[in-house]
C-alpha cells in the first residue's frame, strides 16, 4: 500500500515551522499539533460509521457514529507530540503507548515500555510518530499492536525517507502510511535530509 502523502496549504506553512533551525520550543509545539490535527482529518477518512437516530430541538434526524472504537498510540516519546492533535479531534480515542529508543551505535530500536487497552482488537488503531527514518522503530512497534491482537493499524509521520518507507512497506505491505513529506534521503547518521532535527528534542526543550 503506497504512502499517502497529506498535501495542505496550512500543512506546508507549518512543516516550513518545525523544520526551521530558528524555531523555538514553542513555534515548534504549535506548528507540530496544527499539523495532525490537519493529518487526522486524512488519516480517518475510511474510518466506518453507522446510523442512529437521534433528536434534534426540531425534529428526528439520523446521526452517524463509528462502528470500532479508535486507539491512538504514540511511540515515545516523540510520538508524544502528534498525539495532541490527533486527540484534539478523537476526543473519544483511547490512547496507548509504546516506549522505545533507538540505539546510536547499532541504530537497531530498543523497546521499554508498552501500555494498551483491553479493546486493542476490536479498535482502529493509529501509530504515531513524527519521523520515518530506518523505518526500524514503527516496524517493531507496529509488530507489537499486532501480537496484542490489533488487525486494523494504520501509521501517521510528520516525515518520511524513501529508505524507511520501503522498510515499512516490506514488514508490514497492508498497512497504510500517512506523512506529510517524503523527503529525500538518510544521512551516514540516519537522519532524515533534510528533515527537521530530533524531533523530540525540539518538542520537550531538551536540544
Amino acid at each position: 500500500m503506497p504512502a499517502h502523502v497529506v498535501d495542505h496549504p496550512i500543512i506546508r506553512t507549518r512543516l516550513s515551522a518545525v523544520r526551521s533551525q530558528g524555531a523555538g520550543t514553542a513555534e515548534f509545539r504549535a506548528a507540530m499539533q496544527d499539523i495532525s490535527r490537519i493529518m487526522c482529518a486524512d488519516v480517518c477518512r475510511d474510518l466506518e460509521t453507522e446510523p442512529y437516530d437521534i433528536q434534534t430541538p426540531v425534529a428526528a434526524a439520523t446521526g452517524h457514529q463509528l462502528v470500532r472504537p479508535v486507539v491512538l498510540v504514540p511511540i515515545l516519546r516523540a510520538g508524544l507530540g502528534l498525539l495532541d492533535g490527533f486527540s484534539q479531534i478523537l476526543s473519544e480515542a483511547a490512547v496507548g503507548h509504546i516506549g522505545m529508543y533507538r540505539d546510536e551505535e547499532t541504530l537497531e530500536p530498543k523497546s521499554y515500555y508498552s501500555n494498551m487497552p483491553d479493546h486493542l482488537s476490536e479498535s482502529d488503531v493509529i501509530l504515531l510518530d513524527p519521523m520515518l527514518a530506518t523505518g526500524s522503530s514503527s516496524i517493531e512497534a507496529a509488530h507489537q499492536l499486532k501480537s496484542q491482537g490489533a488487525t486494523r493499524i494504520c501509521f501517521a509521520c510528520l516525515i518520511a525517507a524513501p529508505e524507511g518507507i520501503a522498510a515499512f512497506e516490506a514488514a508490514h505491505p497492508e498497512m497504510a502510511i500517512f506523512t506529510a513529506a517524503i523527503d529525500e534521503k538518510l544521512n551516514d547518521k540516519a537522519y532524515i535530509v533534510p528533515g527537521l532535527g530530533d524531533a523530540g528534542d525540539r518538542y520537550f526543550g531538551t536540544d
